[in-house]
């Protein structure tokens, strides 16, 4: 079937790619982490045990949700306005092997200036202690991370680090809202990723990225708070800045792994 069939007014299957871009990192969220939660206990790839989850987490699996959704919300309505201001119906025409090199360029910009926007964002707000206390406290009520708390956020925390740091991701890129769907999807799918408290063999995200789920578990515990704040795809703001916290996986006896860190930094 020719593809000129099934696609309208720079939309597919009659949906815009406007509101494509805007839905579907929200439904990838939930699927990915949803794909997580059905393989159950998965005690003998946990980064923690079940009970340290039940045990050490300070708030409820509902909680968590709703603040979630609320997120979501809020990342709905800045995408929805965004496309609407900038109207940008992406590049076009070319070779199909000059629109792929665009492609591939707008993501890697795009990467960069998320990784580099939430970094600086995420370090401000351990560094400041009233912005830690009352605002991103909140997202470290989850010692323990697992898959769908992954956006679990102060909602003035998931509008500056996660919706500006897209919409200048989005911008300074130049993606279409085509582009934008999978590019949102994919860093959606690597985030929850990094939540998800598991090493399971074979994860391509632990193969092809240092920033993967031991790497920000870490950040997560108490001695590893003033280090790994990069996400979600690079560590090379902490590498170059100093706040890298190099780890070792250790396979616990009684199954899983922890992701142990450097006595060293453990102990400044």
């Amino acid at each position: 079937m020719n593809i000129e069939t099934v696609e309208f007014r720079g939309g597919i299957y009659g949906v815009s790619d406007e509101l494509l871009g805007t839905i579907s990192p929200i439904v990838v969220y939930w699927v990915y982490s949803g794909l997580y939660c059905m393989l159950g206990g998965m005690e003998n790839y946990r980064l923690h045990t079940k009970k340290d989850e039940d045990e050490k987490n300070l708030v409820t699996k509902k909680e968590v949700v709703k603040g979630v959704l609320l997120q979501q919300a809020v990342q709905a309505v800045v995408a929805t306005i965004l496309f609407a201001v900038t109207g940008n119906d992406g590049e076009s025409g070319g070779n199909q092997q000059a629109s792929f090199l665009v492609l591939a360029r707008q993501f890697f910009v795009g990467m960069v200036v998320l990784d580099t926007w939430q970094y600086f964002m995420h370090r401000y707000m351990h560094q400041n202690k009233f912005l830690y206390k009352h605002i991103h406290s909140q997202h470290h009520r989850l010692v323990v991370p697992y898959a769908f708390g992954a956006l679990y956020n102060h909602p003035l925390e998931g509008l500056i680090l996660d919706t500006i740091g897209g919409a200048l991701a989005f911008l300074f890129s130049g993606m279409s809202p085509r582009a934008s769907i999978f590019f949102f999807s994919f860093a959606t799918i690597k985030t929850v990723d990094d939540h998800c408290g598991l090493w399971l063999p074979g994860n391509l995200f632990h193969i092809v990225f240092k920033n993967n789920s031991a790497y920000h578990d870490v950040h997560h515990q108490l001695y590893g708070s003033k280090y790994n704040f990069s996400q979600p795809f690079f560590v090379t703001w902490d590498r170059i800045l100093g706040t890298y916290m190099p780890y070792a996986l250790v396979k616990r006896p009684e199954g899983g792994y922890e992701a142990r860190p450097d006595k060293d930094c453990k102990d400044d």
